[in-house]
């Protein structure tokens, strides 16, 4: 099993539990997917794409669980593989959903990933 990370707003994922699927970001329906990370990857995404935003929060959800879903591992950042969702995510698969609070460097805090 593997867990997989999603770092979003607070308002996105407010409007996600509200229409019970996430649609994804601005960047995710802009390259027609959303984009998730593993444990390994998830820091240096928060570092790259998140640092100085507050009000994150981290979703986390099992891969397993998106069993027939449109979800591809594809190369990105350096040729690693990352997962890609090609379809909305339906909130109840999110295991948790954890505020992501900017440390004093001003980077998100995902907590302990696994």
């Amino acid at each position: 099993m593997m867990r997989i990370y999603k770092i979003l707003s607070q308002a996105e994922w407010a409007g996600a539990q509200a229409a019970g699927r996430f649609e994804g970001s601005a960047v995710d329906l802009a390259d027609g997917y959303i984009h998730f990370s593993t444990a390994a990857q998830a820091q240096e995404t928060a570092a790259k794409h998140f640092a100085g935003q507050s009000d994150l929060v981290v979703l986390e959800i099992e891969a397993d669980d998106l069993a027939g879903a449109d979800l591809r591992w594809e190369p990105s950042r350096g040729g690693a593989l990352f997962p890609h969702l090609y379809e909305p995510l339906d909130v109840g698969l999110v295991r948790e959903a954890r505020p992501a609070p900017l440390d004093a460097a001003g980077l998100p805090r995902l907590g302990a990933l696994s």
